[in-house]
């Protein structure tokens, strides 16, 4: 098992160089009185800031050549100077403070349970003079600027014991020793595993307001070489440690939304210290600190480091996230930025650090993520308009890939270690590994749910899959067994084919799918990859329940087939599909269809005409031609790539839809003529450290007079799993309707409330609320009750008991949702509650749904 176990820390991405160091000192620095920890105090040599210690009072500096004294202070206590003993290699220090009543104006600070007060307090004072100055401080004040950008993402596994190296199967890799590096902000050694460096240029324009990053080149080694998946390391490690700026009043970070210490609401949300003068380099500067108000919200603990002139400019922020924040798998992680004059006067990012240390779960081998990112080259010149180019906010040149080592060699603002630069070598050593390849092979199956057909040598041109839907069930099929795949764009960059065959062992039919796909845009995999411009043909001969049309997975996943109750309801279906599909990088895309289908009842469904006759009048067979356009508009939406589809890096774009179908009477048998329109809203809203708010908005309306097929159902999800969008507690076809409105809520407090209560707090659990409401109406037309129409079926039944119902007027549905996430971090349980229409036959009052849902 350990071998096992070692194999996959290995293989999975995260493993360091010895370096030699300047003389460090670390320590830890306590209460004379009490002997508490003490965090944020300042230290520093010869009045120059060299660092502070962290949450529990531990510190770890470099210093400089000839520093033979420290000197500590905080707010509360007497400064106190150390002199360093001479001491070969690393010196450590414990350090006492002695607590001392400090009064700053009239603001007694003491060293414990000190009563923080806003009142006639200096630090909130310059505060407020910071805030005021803040928005002419901006880089984004100026009318035009461009920079280049460098950056640097480092990933590597945390503390390694170099002794752990030589046992079990790592003996077999002597290289993995020769890897290993000292971390040189704590000391320990790690050991790289991945490293990608980018080049870009960034153009900004104030008046129309245009942002855009031209990525010129990109360089990348290490785990993406091992388990090709760039795009989705990429997509979510640019998702989760993004850009910070601290001028915005809340800083997206690892998916959340922090309050930046200089917001516009900081001084409500932070405590601020005036600790003394110092110089940054060679710029005086007043030092404040700060700590939330809360630990448990969603703040930071840091420094602010302000120029001690009239511009109130931060010269220097320091940000550290606080050991008691309720954010998963990260152990620590500091900011350092630091600002530079520009030539015109302004001061402008140039150094922005980052270093998270991530452990999956406790005993777990853990990772230290840092990226490093230098700005140069401001230029505050106007901008043509043709330099922007197309609107996409992120252009990628295409030889990025392919640029030399004179193209780094300039472009690089900061050398890479050794071992980054050996990293290729790394790589080839691991693939050497007897082994290694099977474990690698293993993992890059359960993680992409695709079995690839190629080789090292020989890319893939076809991959088998999904796994997930070889084995599921239903009511008509029973077992039901598939094998499926698709080509590559190693086969073929502009065309594609995918299908699937399936055999149900119940009914002993065959089914199978065909699509062949042309891109007009040359593909690096698959054809989905955005922005998407192509057309295809499509045919599928399959078994459905009228449910599975909302699904977000494929209808065939096994764990879809684990249902709360039996959907014996469903119909056979042949379908032929032509689509044409235009994405552009403006956010806004549209999608064209032309569709012939074929449905018959099977199950427990029946299409019955309502023809008042004595014998039932059976419809085995219901044909529809349409044609169908859909416009989708989501400004700056961004994607990650797998195998089985794309998906959205965040949901913090607003999107709307509209679409529209025509049925085509007489068109290849079609049997109706219709008109139907549907248009949706999402908006995701960020609560500060309230959590975020998700909110879908649906109507609909089917204008014509057509069959309860034909007619608009809210989606229901019979699964035990939560599916977004779809309403829990639901039965298949339980409301009919030609009209409808719906509304979403789905409300994340991010621990808000648990987060203050003691036991709880200790298991980071997070509350979820949510709300859904559907409101329908049936015309009279499409009312088979009030009169005879050959036109319409009769509404559906089971067992001789209706199943579907018309909405009562002025009564919507309503479902109610409470639950915990977080539950041993992944998982997450809710409890919803059905409020009405609780006299409809089969229906559940109440249910539990499970879902898996990873996040910081």
């Amino acid at each position: 098992m350990s071998q096992w176990k070692h194999r996959i820390e290995m293989a999975v991405l995260l493993i360091f160089v010895m370096v030699s160091v300047a003389a460090q000192v670390r320590g830890v620095v306590t209460d004379s009185v009490s002997r508490e920890r003490l965090p944020y105090v300042s230290i520093s040599y010869n009045n120059k800031g060299v660092g502070h210690t962290d949450n529990n009072g531990d510190f770890y500096v470099r210093i400089p050549d000839g520093c033979q004294t420290l000197t500590f202070s905080s707010v509360g206590y007497k400064s106190k100077t150390v002199t360093l003993e001479p001491v070969d290699g690393k010196k450590t220090l414990n350090v006492q403070l002695i607590p001392d009543n400090v009064m700053l104006k009239e603001m007694v600070v003491r060293p414990r349970r000190e009563r923080y007060r806003k009142k006639d307090n200096p630090a909130i004072v310059m505060m407020r003079k910071v805030l005021a100055a803040k928005q002419r401080n901006r880089l984004e004040d100026n009318d035009y600027y461009r920079y280049h950008k460098y950056e640097k993402l480092n990933i590597a596994l945390d503390d390694i014991n170099p002794t752990s190296l030589n046992k079990g199967v790592l003996k077999k890799m002597p290289f993995l020793l020769d890897q290993l590096e000292v971390n040189a902000e704590d000391n320990a050694l790690v050991l790289p595993v991945s490293v990608k460096e980018t080049s870009s240029e960034v153009l900004y324009r104030k008046h129309p307001q245009r942002k855009k990053t031209f990525v010129e080149g990109i360089r990348s080694s290490g785990l993406d070489d091992l388990f090709h998946m760039g795009d989705v390391t990429d997509g979510v490690l640019q998702d989760v440690f993004a850009d910070v700026d601290i001028y915005e009043n809340n800083i997206y970070l690892l998916k959340k939304k922090f309050v930046s210490p200089i917001s516009d609401r900081a001084i409500s949300f932070y405590k601020y210290y005036i600790m003394d003068t110092i110089y940054v380099e060679r710029d005086k500067c007043f030092h404040l600190t700060f700590v939330p108000y809360n630990s448990q919200d969603f703040g930071f603990t840091g420094h602010l480091y302000v120029l001690a002139d009239s511009s109130y400019t931060v010269r220097r922020c320091i940000m550290n996230l606080p050991q008691h924040t309720g954010v998963n798998f990260v152990e620590e992680l500091s900011l350092k930025q630091d600002f530079q004059q520009m030539p015109n006067g302004y001061w402008g990012l140039a150094v922005d650090n980052m270093s998270t240390k991530i452990y999956p779960f406790k005993n777990w081998q853990g990772a230290v993520v840092r990226r490093v990112t230098r700005y140069s080259d401001f230029s505050f010149a106007p901008i043509p308009e043709d330099d922007f180019g197309n609107a996409r906010l992120v252009e990628t040149q295409p030889d990025a890939y392919l640029k030399d080592k004179a193209f780094w060699q300039d472009a690089r603002s900061l050398p890479l270690t050794q071992k980054e630069a050996e990293m290729d070598k790394f790589v080839k050593n691991v693939q050497k590994t007897p082994g290694a390849k099977y474990v690698i092979w293993l993992l890059r199956l359960f993680a992409e749910n695709y079995v690839e057909t190629g080789s090292e040598d020989r890319p893939s041109k076809f991959d088998v899959g999904p796994l997930s839907t070889v084995v599921s069930s239903n009511y008509v099929d029973g077992l039901r067994l598939r094998l499926g795949g698709s080509t590559t764009a190693n086969l073929n960059p502009h065309l594609f084919f995918k299908g699937y065959y399936a055999y149900g062992f119940k009914d002993k039919r065959s089914k199978y799918m065909g699509e062949l796909e042309y891109s007009f845009e040359k593909k690096a995999y698959m054809p989905f990859e955005f922005p998407r411009h192509s057309v295809a043909v499509s045919y599928q001969s399959d078994v459905m329940s009228p449910l599975d049309k909302f699904l977000t997975m494929d209808k065939d996943n096994m764990f879809g087939s684990i249902k709360t109750t039996t959907v014996d309801q469903m119909m056979y279906f042949r379908k032929l599909t032509l689509r044409y599909e235009y994405e552009s990088f403006s956010g806004f895309s549209t999608k064209l269809e032309l569709r012939h289908n074929e449905e018959e009842p099977t199950g427990k469904l029946q299409y019955i005409r309502n023809d008042g006759a004595a014998t039932p009048t059976f419809v085995h067979r219901l044909t529809t031609a349409e044609a169908a356009l859909t416009l989708r508009y989501a400004p700056h939406e961004t994607y990650i790539n797998t195998k089985q589809s794309r998906h959205t890096v965040n949901r913090n774009a607003p999107v709307f839809t509209l679409g529209h179908t025509v049925g085509l009477k007489g068109v290849m048998g079609g049997d109706y003529s219709y008109h139907l329109t549907e248009a949706s809203f999402f908006k995701r809203l960020w609560l500060a450290s309230w959590g975020k708010m998700d909110v879908t908005l649906k109507a609909g309306a089917q204008w014509s007079k057509v069959p309860f097929p034909l007619l608009l159902m809210p989606p229901s999800n019979p699964s035990y799993f939560l599916q977004r969008g779809s309403f829990n507690m639901l039965t298949n076809m339980e409301f009919l309707n030609d009209r409808y409105a719906s509304i979403d809520i789905d409300y994340d407090m991010n621990g808000k409330l648990l987060n203050r209560i003691p036991f709880l707090r200790r298991l980071k659990w997070r509350e979820h609320f949510g709300v859904k409401a559907f409101y329908g109406a049936l015309t009279d037309k499409n009312n088979p009750y009030l009169r005879q129409d050959a036109d319409l079926y009769l509404f559906p039944t089971r067992d001789g008991e209706t199943s579907s119902f018309i909405m009562e007027r002025g009564k919507p549905y309503v479902e109610l949702m409470v639950g915990v996430h977080n539950i041993f971090r992944i998982l997450q349980v809710d409890y919803v509650r059905r409020v009405n229409y609780l006299d409809h036959p089969g229906v559940n009052k109440h249910g539990v749904r499970l879902s898996l849902k990873l996040t910081f």
